[in-house]
C-alpha cells in the first residue's frame, strides 16, 4: 500500500484519474495544473509537493516535486496532512475545505467553483488509491 506522501501514491492517483469515466466527463473542459502541498508539521520537517497536470479530463502527468521552482502551476493548494487525510477519507469536501480555510488555494477560485463536479470526482479517485498515512 503506497504511503500518501510518496511518488508511488501520486502516480497511482494519476492512473485512477485516467481510468475514470466519471472524472473524464466532469473535467472535460478543465485546463490547469496543480501543486498539492502537504505542509510541514509533526514528524514532517519540510513540505511535500505533488505536481499534477490535469487537462480535459485526463492526468497528463503526476510526480513528487523536490523544489517548488521545478514547475509553474496555475494552482497551488496547500494544507496540513490532517486536512488532506480528511479529504481523501471523504470526511472533508474540498470546496468546503477551501471555504473554511482548512485548504488554502492560490489561483483562480472562480474557475474552481465552476468545476465542483470535477473536484468531487478527483476526490473519488483519491479514495480508490490504497493509502497508508505517515504514522500509521
Amino acid at each position: 500500500m503506497p504511503n500518501f506522501i510518496s511518488d508511488e501514491w501520486i502516480k497511482a492517483l494519476c492512473q485512477e484519474l485516467n481510468e475514470s469515466e466519471a472524472y473524464a466527463q466532469a473535467a472535460r473542459n478543465w485546463e490547469g495544473d496543480f501543486y498539492f502541498i502537504v505542509e510541514p508539521g509533526g514528524e514532517m520537517k519540510k513540505p511535500v509537493i505533488f505536481y499534477v497536470d490535469l487537462w480535459h479530463g485526463k492526468c497528463r502527468g503526476a510526480r513528487l516535486i523536490g523544489d517548488e521552482k521545478e514547475e509553474q502551476p496555475v494552482f497551488r493548494m496547500s494544507a496540513p496532512l490532517s486536512s488532506w487525510r480528511k479529504v481523501i477519507e471523504k470526511k472533508l469536501d474540498p470546496i468546503q475545505g477551501l471555504m473554511t480555510r482548512k485548504l488554502k488555494l492560490k489561483g483562480n477560485m472562480a474557475m474552481i467553483m465552476r468545476s465542483v463536479k470535477a473536484a468531487q470526482e478527483l476526490v473519488n479517485c483519491c479514495t480508490l488509491v490504497p493509502t497508508e498515512f505517515p504514522g500509521e
